[in-house]
């Protein structure tokens, strides 16, 4: 997965990959050239004492060895280009992969999860594309071109090069084998400590109520526990790497200096093709410990490149038909057709057998009790997720073969929790419509009694919104996300207990101002309080993914006895308040 992700995304950045290549091969061949020079030097110049092949030659080492300035710099350079630049495109296409994902997809991953593939993983893949395009080639040239060149200065000590370079392989291989459970285990760890935190952040109201400051701050730090131990196992034998990659280095040339000593002494070498040998074989070793520092670094980025290529290759379970279409004006009737829904792995479905119609101009409401489908069901519009069985249609169109913007277009949807986007007021009510007026704007805010507070508001529409909206009031978001949805003038309204943070005047006024104002579009509610939906022209009663009922409130209350128990239930709580 790791080397098919690097291929994909670096095949656009050829020109980029090509200038590394060349400026590292320029580097190489500067450092092999470089000990020749330097015997050349000591044999025949320090030697002989001819001074001016000492200057010649020097002059050569200097200009030779700022090239290779110029190219490690340029190197490093194009490197660092190359790799952001494929950081930025796998971040993108995890984000609009992610984007086009259903429910069903996000829930699969889980939320904290996706945030860390396309923050830490991204990176570490990031990180071994910088690392590896400033020494993919410098290193194997080093290493094999410093073989050749040491075999040439001097045969006999060769057998050196066959004792230390496998030596070094050996060490590393196994050093590396051992970190990547670590790895492993610490990039999952790390989604744990994502979870928690956002978990922490979101419900620190909750938290504080409960006094239970002590147990989350203990809670996260087993998390944090549980990341830093898995990355001091495989610290620990980074840690051991490099003393070994030394070892080796240090005793090779104890080795080359003890017995090139003998050579030189029995005029069987030269000092400086001793020096020389020396230089190669460090320029070996480099080369070798250069690509330990790759080595390193690609168990940590497999297992993330794996957790990249999970998400990159799950298919979204809403897919746009091969042929979209695209209507014109169409009638904003809804119809569920035999519809059943069921979740991956699930032992039942969620919902089954749903059958009815929505038509165009009026209200259906939806109720039942807690985990009866009614989210799911209305979900099923928008096509947040789409029915395993069955059908539902929308003007008569099924929704899978419309054009997905085309759809979205059409429907209004206010989520069970409303949330807002920092910003403003105004940017938030215009994330539907973003050539929407002001006057659009405070009509919107009108009808969903929001007008008011917005304008005791010191900045009115101006007035900053916190990220999710935390610096109003639960009410005060609801009635803001339900004007959002207003501002963009849809011809189907989905409700999905959006007025459950609103007292039962302002629902009741909120309820006549949108059938007032807005009598041609479309309303679907899904409804906690009978009193909200009382008036609606039909009412849905689901029980156990099933509906069970369907008619007005006077008709059901005489022959549903799911809906009357629902609706006596709630009585008998208000006169006991």
């Amino acid at each position: 997965m790791l080397w098919s992700l690097l291929v994909r995304h670096l095949r656009p950045a050829w020109p980029l990959l090509v200038a590394v290549i060349l400026f590292q091969l320029g580097q190489s061949i500067a450092s092999l050239l470089l000990p020749t020079l330097n015997a050349d030097i000591i044999d025949n110049g320090v030697v002989t004492g001819d001074i001016p092949y000492i200057w010649s030659i020097g002059a050569l080492m200097l200009g030779i060895t700022l090239a290779q300035v110029a190219c490690a710099i340029a190197a490093v350079y194009f490197g660092s280009k190359l790799a952001m630049g494929m950081g930025r495109d796998l971040r993108a296409a995890l984000f609009h992969r992610v984007v086009g994902f259903s429910q069903r997809e996000v829930g699969q991953f889980g939320t904290p999860s996706l945030i860390t593939r396309n923050t830490n993983d991204v990176q570490q893949v990031q990180m071994l594309v910088q690392v590896t395009a400033t020494l993919m080639v410098s290193a194997p040239i080093l290493a094999i071109g410093g073989v050749v060149l040491a075999i040439r200065q001097d045969v006999g000590l060769s057998w050196l090069m066959a004792v230390s370079i496998p030596v070094l392989l050996i060490a590393v291989s196994l050093i590396i084998v051992r970190m990547v459970p670590y790895f492993q285990a610490m990039q999952k760890r790390i989604d744990r400590v994502n979870q928690i935190m956002r978990e922490q952040l979101t419900g620190i109201r909750v938290i504080r109520a409960f006094v239970r400051e002590d147990e989350e701050r203990a809670r996260f730090r087993g998390a944090s526990a549980g990341v830093a131990e898995s990355g001091l196992r495989a610290g620990n034998l980074m840690a051991l790497m490099f003393p070994v990659v030394m070892l080796v280095l240090n005793v090779s040339s104890v080795a080359v200096i003890w017995f090139g000593a003998f050579q030189v002494q029995a005029g069987e070498a030269q000092i400086g093709t001793l020096f020389a040998f020396l230089q190669y074989l460090m320029q070996i070793l480099m080369g070798v410990m250069m690509a330990t520092f790759m080595f390193v670094m690609i168990p940590r980025a497999a297992v993330s490149a794996n957790r990249i290529g999970e998400v990159l290759a799950t298919d979204s379970s809403v897919v746009t038909a091969a042929s979209p279409v695209h209507p014109g004006s169409v009638s904003a009737d809804i119809v569920f057709d035999d519809v059943e829904f069921s979740y991956p792995g699930a032992a039942e479905p969620v919902l089954k057998g749903i059958r009815f119609r929505v038509a165009p101009g009026t209200t259906t409401a939806i109720i039942g009790s807690t985990g009866a489908g009614k989210s799911t069901l209305v979900g099923l519009v928008p096509r947040l997720f789409d029915a395993t069985a069955g059908a539902v249609r929308v003007g008569g169109i099924d929704v899978r073969e419309w054009d997905p913007d085309a759809l979205w277009k059409m429907i209004g949807l206010m989520p069970q929790r409303a949330f807002l986007f920092s910003g403003t007021v105004a940017s938030n009510l215009r994330y539907g419509n973003a050539e929407a007026s002001d006057e659009d704007l405070w009509w919107a805010l009108e009808i969903a009694q929001a007008r008011d507070f917005v304008e005791a508001m010191p900045l009115g529409l101006d007035e900053p919104i916190a990220q999710g909206g935390v610096n109003v009031s639960g009410g005060q978001r609801q009635r803001l996300a339900i004007a959002r949805a207003l501002v963009k003038r849809p011809d189907i309204y989905v409700f999905d207990d959006s007025f459950s943070a609103l007292d039962v005047a302002t629902d009741a006024t909120l309820r006549r101002e949108l059938t007032a104002r807005v009598p041609n579009a479309t309303r679907l509610v899904v409804a906690q309080r009978v009193s909200t939906i009382r008036d609606a022209d039909q009412i849905v009663v689901l029980d156990h993914g099933e509906v069970v009922g369907i008619g007005r409130h006077a008709e059901l209350l005489e022959t549903n006895e799911t809906y009357r128990e629902i609706v006596e239930s709630q009585e008998s709580v208000e006169a006991s308040a």
